[in-house]
């Protein structure tokens, strides 16, 4: 808690982590509030976004500060790893160097940035803080950061999805086929035994398609040696 400087014997306290500001004894809500995931989950070597937005009852200014801090694990130790001001200034130096990038927009109200390369050391504490002159008391969210190496059930179960994808169509066109096989030759069979002579119709039908099937073979074989005698006359 911070006390503010007393006016006329009269004076204030401002809490803000809890983002609100007591004067006289009456709670008055901050006007720019802060959410951050406090969460994340993310794989070694899988890009992670580190999700921020904000709200601010005043229009944005260059003026507007965004500024992301780490705190490795049971330590009290924080290092600065992004700061924005009107351009982005992601940390040139430590360990994360060359891979935190913007992907934020402020004009939205988003102040999201992203890890590339994860590794287990970059588990830690993030905390994203957001100023908007003269909106600049508010709260500081804190987010969790676990990386983990992706198991192998995990690569087992999107190897079996890609799978189920990919087979599964090919699957249900196989058993269809086969189930218009069979009904044809349980049609025929059943044709055969009650002694069931074609109509004139269907044996032209079938006529045609032999003759069809007949003269679509003539022309590859015609194909085939067009294309033979072409290859002899290059040489």
């Amino acid at each position: 808690m911070q006390q503010s400087g007393a006016a006329g014997g009269r004076g204030c306290a401002l809490f803000p982590l809890l983002g609100v500001l007591f004067f006289q004894g009456v709670q008055v809500v901050l006007s720019l509030e802060i959410k951050a995931d406090a969460h994340v989950r993310g794989y070694v070597g899988e890009k992670i976004k580190l999700k921020c937005t904000f709200k601010s009852t005043s229009s944005v200014t260059d003026k507007l500060t965004i500024d992301w801090t780490y705190r490795p694990p049971s330590s009290s130790r924080t290092e600065s790893i992004f700061h924005y001001q009107s351009f982005q200034y992601p940390t040139t130096a430590g360990t994360f160097r060359d891979r935190i990038s913007w992907v934020g927009d402020v004009y939205k109200g988003d102040a999201s940035i992203s890890i590339s390369s994860p590794t287990l050391k970059d588990n830690g504490t993030f905390s994203c803080a957001v100023k908007n002159p003269p909106d600049v008391h508010h709260n500081i969210p804190v987010t969790e950061l676990t990386v983990t190496e992706r198991g192998f059930g995990t690569m087992l179960s999107s190897v079996a999805l890609l799978s189920v994808l990919v087979f599964l169509p090919s699957a249900v066109v196989v058993v269809l086929l086969l189930v218009r096989m069979v009904r044809k030759s349980a049609g025929l069979q059943k044709t055969s035994k009650s002694g069931y002579k074609k109509s004139s119709i269907e044996v032209s039908d079938d006529t045609d398609q032999e003759e069809g099937d007949d003269c679509m073979a003539r022309l590859c074989v015609r194909c085939a040696e067009c294309l033979d005698s072409d290859y002899e006359e290059t040489y």
